[in-house]
């Protein structure tokens, strides 16, 4: 059993020719991983390392490929880097870039071109010329076949670029249609899109309207809560007007009470005036009784130091003691009155202490005065105090009652506000409704007006794909009236090969029929030269042996020419019927003609390179466009066919 290769050579032909370059065709599996190092060699049959290749060229893609995939390829192995002819075998191996041989194709050979063995004679009539002067060309029947060949190719690859062109034409409608149709469908997921999000904004405001219906309700609530928050003020205000009524006519009787006891005040701080009056006198006499003591005691005590400075002057002076009795007396006398003064002196004091002692009562009286005063005043303290708190009680009452009408005129104020808001956002939302209700009318008008226009769209492709279609059925016809047209060749060659074979017969026969004439003329004039060799010259021919040689040589047989036409009354009676392809072609005629003896003459090397070139060109260029067209190529030529064509096309014409 074969080994499966992951690449696979196709159209390896038996021999090439070392001299043209070689097309190597093969095909990349899904399993075979392509890399840019992958390369194909040239190996002789029986190579052991991938090191003994000739040459290589690097395996390339075509640009459109992807892994995975199946892919077509081909590379050119140049002349110049090809062996030599010769009877050895050699191969294509295909090598990946790690150096794993992927493929081997079948063993082949170089050879060199044989000669061609066939000519061909083309007869071609000049214009302004008559009918029996046409000129014979005698040219090889390769270069015929491949001037029709390569007609053929022209309008294959004509046609191959028509198809090409009808094929992108289709493929770029198609294109515009997939991109209108992506766009259609791009506007109608925006148009869906917008339409959620309209249903989306009118599920958000009918919840924003259930909330303001709710906060709404909220509100009347709480208005119901307010007026009657305003109700138990109302009442909180009769009850603190009334205890304000109350709190006043105890304020009146407090100050009745005030006025009374300041009335007593009064009294009593008349009272404590007149204490205080006869308190300052009799301060005022006990600073005079003071001021007396105080005198009689200096005088006291200036007697004391009079009597201390006499006893001292008696003890020191007896002598004037005399003198001094008169002086004692007066002064005995004076001590008498001295204490007489004082027995006086200690009842002002006994009286002093008297007057001390009211003192004291009088004291005490005031202090009990003022006692009662301190009580009086503490009450009068605290029923002002009482009514200072009675008066901010109500201040505080008053201003609560304002705070609370205040914040009642500002709730029904904000309130109305809101009323007011909610009533222009529930009109805002009515007319935002209307809006989406009018806008999803427009969407769902466009919506339609898109069907209509995807319903025409679709009309239009399915005439578009009738046309394609159409354009494809014509180009299969043509196709197949190409192929038609190839078979008609093929078998006006097998005709052409056929009268060919009976006009070699038929000059084979003439050959014959000619040698057989030649032989009984060769007979016929050896005769005549005998019986004129027997017979006397003619003066003439004595004296002018040019003229015999003239006539000698107008006698003579003329040498045998393919071209010279045979005389009508020998050739009726062998002659073939006339063709059908020479009875309708008005051209130049073809007849075949066996190859001569020795080969034609070479052209030369610089005539041969440009041909084989531009041979090599014009091959390429149908090549190409057969390799561009895919499928329809495969249905002109099949890949069999191609290397045939390649190699009667690159191969020299001699």
């Amino acid at each position: 059993m074969e080994k499966m290769w992951k690449v696979e050579f196709r159209n390896v032909g038996s021999s090439y020719f070392p001299q043209s370059r070689v097309e190597c065709h093969y095909s990349i599996s899904s399993q075979h991983s392509w890399a840019s190092n992958d390369w194909i060699g040239l190996f002789k049959v029986g190579w052991s390392s991938v090191k003994d290749y000739h040459t290589f060229v690097w395996a390339l893609a075509p640009p459109s490929y992807r892994e995975g995939n199946d892919a077509h390829c081909c590379v050119h192995f140049q002349a110049g880097y090809l062996p030599g002819a010769s009877a050895e075998q050699y191969q294509f191996v295909y090598v990946d870039g790690k150096g794993e041989v992927c493929s081997q194709s079948a063993a082949f050979t170089f050879s060199a071109p044989k000669p061609l063995e066939e000519l061909v004679t083309l007869e071609e009539g000049e214009p302004g010329h008559e009918e029996g002067e046409d000129m014979l060309m005698v040219i090889p029947r390769a270069e015929l076949l491949q001037g029709r060949l390569q007609e053929c190719l022209k309008e294959r690859a004509e046609l191959l670029q028509a198809l090409e062109a009808a094929e992108r034409s289709r493929e770029g409608e198609q294109e515009s249609v997939r991109r209108s149709r992506e766009v259609w469908e791009k506007q109608q997921e925006e148009l869906e899109r917008e339409i959620s999000e309209l249903q989306e904004e009118l599920r958000h405001s009918r919840e924003q309207r259930e909330e303001l219906k709710k906060k709404q309700e909220e509100l009347e609530c709480v208005i119901v809560s307010v007026k009657e928050e305003n109700q138990a003020l109302m009442e909180k205000r009769a009850r603190g007007e009334e205890r304000i009524s109350q709190l006043e006519e105890d304020i009146r009787l407090l100050t009745q009470r005030g006025l009374e006891r300041e009335t007593d005040l009064e009294r009593m701080k008349e009272r404590a005036k007149k204490v205080a009056a006869q308190k300052k006198e009799e301060e005022n006499e006990r600073k005079n009784l003071k001021v007396k003591l105080e005198q009689t005691e200096k005088e006291l005590h200036s007697l004391s130091t009079e009597f201390q400075s006499l006893r001292s002057s008696l003890a020191q002076r007896d002598t004037h003691a005399l003198q001094l009795r008169d002086t004692i007396t007066t002064l005995t006398h004076k001590l008498n009155n001295a204490h007489r003064k004082e027995a006086a002196s200690e009842a002002a004091l006994a009286d002093l202490r008297g007057v001390q002692e009211r003192l004291g009562g009088s004291e005490r009286c005031v202090e009990t005065l003022r006692g009662e005063l301190r009580d009086m005043a503490a009450q009068r303290d605290a029923a002002q105090a009482e009514l200072h708190q009675a008066r901010l009680q109500a201040a505080q009452l008053t201003l609560q009652l304002a705070d609370s009408s205040l914040a009642l005129r500002e709730g029904r104020a904000s309130w109305a506000q809101e009323r007011e808001s909610l009533q222009h956002s529930a009109e805002m939302d009515r007319m935002r409704l209307e809006m989406l209700n009018d806008e999803i009318q427009q969407k769902e008008e466009l919506l339609q007006e898109e069907r209509m226009e995807r319903e025409k769209a679709e009309v239009e492709l399915g005439r578009e794909k009738d046309c394609n279609r159409v354009q494809l059925g014509e180009t299969r016809r043509e196709l197949q009236e190409l192929k038609a047209s190839l078979r008609v060749a093929q078998k006006e060659k097998e005709q052409l090969q056929t009268e060919k074979q009976e006009v070699i017969e038929y000059i084979r026969q003439l050959e014959q029929r000619l040698e057989a004439l030649s032989e009984s003329k060769w007979s016929a004039t050896a005769l005549l030269q005998s019986s004129r060799a027997d017979s006397p010259l003619s003066d003439s021919e004595d004296e002018n042996p040019e003229a015999l040689q003239e006539a000698r040589a107008s006698r003579a047989l003329s040498h045998y020419s393919l071209c010279d036409q045979p005389q009508p009354d020998l050739l009726l009676p062998a002659t073939p019927p006339p063709s059908p392809r020479h009875l309708h072609t008005s051209h130049g005629v073809v007849i075949s003609q066996p190859a001569p003896y020795c080969c034609p003459p070479q052209p030369s090397s610089d005539s041969h390179a440009a041909h084989s070139s531009e041979s090599e060109e014009e091959y390429e260029v149908a090549h190409s466009g057969g390799n561009s067209s895919g499928e329809e190529t495969a249905l002109l030529l099949p890949d069999h066919t191609d290397a045939a064509l390649s190699d009667l096309v690159e191969s020299p014409l001699w």
